[in-house]
Protein backbone atom coordinates (compact mmCIF):
# COMPACT_ATOMS: atom_id res chain seq x y z
CA UNK A 1 0.00 0.00 0.00
CA UNK A 2 2.83 2.36 0.84
CA UNK A 3 4.42 1.82 -2.57
CA UNK A 4 1.08 2.32 -4.34
CA UNK A 5 0.48 5.59 -2.47
CA UNK A 6 3.98 6.78 -3.30
CA UNK A 7 3.66 5.96 -7.00
CA UNK A 8 0.46 8.03 -7.14
CA UNK A 9 2.45 11.05 -5.94
CA UNK A 10 4.94 10.80 -8.79
CA UNK A 11 4.31 12.61 -12.06
CA UNK A 12 3.96 10.64 -15.25
CA UNK A 13 7.42 10.06 -16.62
CA UNK A 14 9.42 8.49 -19.35
CA UNK A 15 13.04 8.43 -20.39
CA UNK A 16 14.36 11.73 -21.76
CA UNK A 17 14.07 11.83 -25.56
CA UNK A 18 17.82 12.06 -26.11
CA UNK A 19 18.30 8.91 -24.02
CA UNK A 20 15.40 7.05 -25.63
CA UNK A 21 16.75 7.75 -29.09
CA UNK A 22 20.29 6.54 -28.31
CA UNK A 23 21.25 3.26 -29.82
CA UNK A 24 23.43 1.92 -27.06
CA UNK A 25 26.36 0.47 -28.96
CA UNK A 26 29.04 0.88 -26.32
CA UNK A 27 28.24 1.29 -22.64
CA UNK A 28 30.46 1.51 -19.59
CA UNK A 29 29.65 1.30 -15.89
CA UNK A 30 31.94 3.34 -13.65
CA UNK A 31 31.88 2.30 -10.00
CA UNK A 32 32.92 4.21 -6.92
CA UNK A 33 35.75 2.01 -5.65
CA UNK A 34 38.63 4.26 -6.70
CA UNK A 35 40.28 1.67 -8.93
CA UNK A 36 40.52 4.21 -11.77
CA UNK A 37 42.54 6.71 -9.72
CA UNK A 38 45.82 7.25 -11.51
CA UNK A 39 44.67 5.41 -14.64
CA UNK A 40 44.30 8.49 -16.88
CA UNK A 41 41.46 6.71 -18.75
CA UNK A 42 39.09 9.67 -18.67
CA UNK A 43 39.43 10.43 -22.38
CA UNK A 44 38.63 6.80 -23.22
CA UNK A 45 35.60 6.62 -20.89
CA UNK A 46 34.16 9.80 -22.43
CA UNK A 47 34.06 8.07 -25.83
CA UNK A 48 31.40 5.54 -24.77
CA UNK A 49 27.84 6.16 -25.96
CA UNK A 50 26.40 5.63 -22.47
CA UNK A 51 28.33 6.22 -19.24
CA UNK A 52 26.60 4.87 -16.14
CA UNK A 53 28.07 6.02 -12.84
CA UNK A 54 27.32 4.29 -9.55
CA UNK A 55 26.81 5.85 -6.14
CA UNK A 56 28.49 9.16 -5.35
CA UNK A 57 31.75 8.54 -7.19
CA UNK A 58 33.14 12.04 -7.76
CA UNK A 59 33.90 13.38 -11.22
CA UNK A 60 35.17 16.88 -10.52
CA UNK A 61 38.87 16.86 -9.80
CA UNK A 62 39.26 13.36 -11.27
CA UNK A 63 38.28 13.85 -14.91
CA UNK A 64 41.72 12.76 -16.18
CA UNK A 65 41.07 9.36 -14.62
CA UNK A 66 37.26 8.88 -14.70
CA UNK A 67 36.15 11.20 -17.52
CA UNK A 68 33.43 13.81 -17.22
CA UNK A 69 30.58 12.27 -19.18
CA UNK A 70 27.63 10.97 -17.17
CA UNK A 71 24.57 9.66 -18.96
CA UNK A 72 23.00 7.88 -15.98
CA UNK A 73 23.82 8.10 -12.27
CA UNK A 74 22.43 5.18 -10.21
CA UNK A 75 22.56 5.11 -6.44
CA UNK A 76 20.79 4.32 -3.22
CA UNK A 77 19.41 7.47 -1.56
CA UNK A 78 22.17 7.48 1.07
CA UNK A 79 24.77 7.27 -1.70
CA UNK A 80 23.42 10.22 -3.69
CA UNK A 81 25.99 12.94 -4.37
CA UNK A 82 25.59 15.92 -2.05
CA UNK A 83 26.90 18.50 -4.52
CA UNK A 84 24.53 19.81 -7.18
CA UNK A 85 27.52 19.89 -9.54
CA UNK A 86 27.51 16.07 -9.59
CA UNK A 87 24.07 16.12 -11.31
CA UNK A 88 24.76 17.30 -14.87
CA UNK A 89 21.57 18.62 -16.51
CA UNK A 90 21.97 16.24 -19.46
CA UNK A 91 22.16 13.12 -17.26
CA UNK A 92 19.49 10.93 -15.72
CA UNK A 93 19.49 10.27 -11.97
CA UNK A 94 18.13 6.84 -10.99
CA UNK A 95 17.37 6.24 -7.33
CA UNK A 96 17.56 2.57 -6.47
CA UNK A 97 14.95 2.00 -3.77
CA UNK A 98 14.60 -1.23 -1.82
CA UNK A 99 14.50 -0.45 1.90
CA UNK A 100 11.52 1.06 3.72
CA UNK A 101 13.59 4.13 4.60
CA UNK A 102 14.32 4.62 0.87
CA UNK A 103 10.62 5.00 0.18
CA UNK A 104 10.32 7.47 3.07
CA UNK A 105 13.17 9.44 1.48
CA UNK A 106 11.43 9.57 -1.89
CA UNK A 107 8.14 10.62 -0.32
CA UNK A 108 9.92 13.45 1.55
CA UNK A 109 11.58 14.57 -1.70
CA UNK A 110 8.31 14.54 -3.67
CA UNK A 111 6.37 16.33 -0.92
CA UNK A 112 9.25 18.71 -0.12
CA UNK A 113 9.27 17.49 3.48
CA UNK A 114 12.11 17.19 5.96
CA UNK A 115 13.26 13.65 6.61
Amino acid sequence: DKLKDLLELLPEHDLPEDLKSKHCKRCVVVGSGGILHGSELGHLLNQFDIVIRLNDAPVQGYTDHVGNKTTIRMTYPEGAPLSEHEYPPASLFVAVLFKSVDFNWLQAIVKNETL
